[in-house]
């Protein structure tokens, strides 16, 4: 695939997870794929991203930086996200979390088949006790 073609899928990618179109992710991300250094499923993985989104009110992504080469594909978002249930440790107090998160992706045949996710969550001490928190493995079960 072109830069231009893995740039305009990826931003859809974002613009589906956006609009909680999980039906879609077919179109991106392979059968099976490796999260974090572990295989897992498709559906494994959008079941876990409606889980994550059940505990969470208005999570949305926001690209600031998106770099390509050849097949790989490396993104550095703004997440932001309300939690109305307890989440990844952050009870709900009705504020919103922002953090940031690095994305790597491998695409073969044009969808992704290997990603990693690292997120490094600056929580605003007002929104929950600990004035820092760092989550890795995002969607880990």
């Amino acid at each position: 695939m072109s830069t231009s073609d893995l740039r305009k899928l990826y931003l859809d990618y974002i613009e589906a997870i956006n609009a909680r179109q999980f039906h879609r992710m077919a179109e991106f991300a392979h059968d099976t794929l490796v999260f974090n250094g572990e295989p897992v499923s498709r559906d494994d993985y959008v079941a876990t991203m409606r889980q994550h989104m059940d505990a969470v009110d208005n999570f949305v992504w926001r690209l600031d930086d998106l770099i390509i080469e050849g097949d790989r594909v490396a993104a550095r978002l703004t997440d932001t996200a309300t939690p109305v249930k307890q989440w990844l440790g952050l009870e709900p107090t009705g504020r919103s979390v922002t953090f940031t998160e690095y994305a790597f992706y491998h695409f073969r045949d044009g969808r992704f088949g290997n990603m990693w996710y690292l997120l490094d969550a600056q929580i605003h001490p007002a929104a929950t006790d600990r004035p820092r928190l760092v989550l890795q493995q995002y969607f880990a079960s």
